[in-house]
């Protein structure tokens, strides 16, 4: 069984860099039971929230 090499310190820094340059980072807030629905919807949270964030823009602009 081979192992899983751990990532070095420095692709770690160029990684959190390259995102750092290319996405912007948003903390969401829901009330309590919101996760598990979207869970149960079969996307994941990013997923489901870009998805949803991308359709309003398109209606909007």
């Amino acid at each position: 069984m081979e192992e899983k090499k751990k990532a070095s310190e420095a692709h770690m820094r160029a990684t959190a860099k390259w995102e750092k340059e290319n996405y912007d980072k948003v903390l969401v807030r829901f009330p309590k039971g919101t996760k598990e629905k979207i869970t149960n919807t079969g996307n994941s949270l990013n997923g489901f929230i870009v998805s949803a964030v991308n359709e309003k823009l398109d209606r909007e602009l």
